[in-house]
């Protein structure tokens, strides 16, 4: 069973995810402003935050940039803000998922099972060998990147992409079996590989419209190979 810390500030709402989540076996703690998040996350290990956006100190926004400068705790936003762009930037900034208000117990307990089955993924024994895909350097046991010899920032996710891609040079991956293996979800949305390929791809220093490593085929999947690799179109 999960640590997992509530962030919620409406007392209706805090009181059902806990006795829902206590339910379930987990143990759980609860705040209801980002302040107080910060200082929980800081001094204890959590498994997963279920983080609300309307805080009374600060915008779940902000308190979530605030908890990636600290922790890589897996992060599901809790929101009534149903907004496509609002999502993106979300994910962008570092959340592993999301769930629009009002959701169902069954839901969450769906998505938290989803995260916390990544999480646990990464943390266990990683391969030892380093990978070199052109000027591109993967290191899964110590997690780091590096291009052309510069560290590369990446958030778990974005790692765990690269780490995957750069695993499996040249070969078409279905967007499928990225769901299936990086988020370890048999379903899911198109456009969250999209977001993470997008802020990889600019971490790269390369576009979508002039790719260097990251190569989309349209219908079919991505793949990574050096450049130079993909033969002229």
């Amino acid at each position: 069973m999960a640590s997992v810390l509530v962030v919620e500030d409406d007392q209706f709402v805090r009181s059902a995810l806990i006795r829902h989540l206590t339910d379930a076996a987990h143990t759980v703690r609860s705040v209801g402003t980002a302040l107080e998040a910060l200082r929980e996350v800081a001094q204890l290990r959590f498994d997963v935050v279920i983080l609300d956006l309307g805080l009374p100190d600060l915008d779940g926004s902000e308190a979530l940039k605030m908890l990636r400068g600290i922790t890589d705790v897996p992060v599901i936003i809790a929101t009534a803000r149903d907004d496509e762009t609002e999502i993106v930037r979300l994910l962008n900034a570092g959340a592993d998922d999301y769930l629009t208000k009002p959701f169902s117990v069954e839901h969450l307990s769906a998505r938290m099972a989803a995260v916390l089955r990544r999480s646990r993924a990464t943390g266990e024994a990683a391969p030892s060998t380093v990978i070199r895909v052109g000027g591109l350097t993967v290191d899964p046991l110590r997690r780091q990147a590096e291009l052309d010899g510069a560290r590369l920032d990446l958030t778990r996710r974005e790692f765990d992409l690269l780490a995957f891609l750069a695993g499996r040079p040249g070969v078409v991956v279905p967007r499928r079996e990225l769901l299936a293996e990086v988020w370890q979800q048999s379903y899911g949305d198109d456009q969250t590989i999209d977001v993470h390929l997008s802020w990889l791809r600019r971490k790269l220093g390369e576009t979508a419209a002039a790719p260097r490593y990251l190569h989309t085929l349209r219908g079919v999947g991505v793949k990574l190979e050096p450049p130079g690799a993909e033969p002229p179109r």
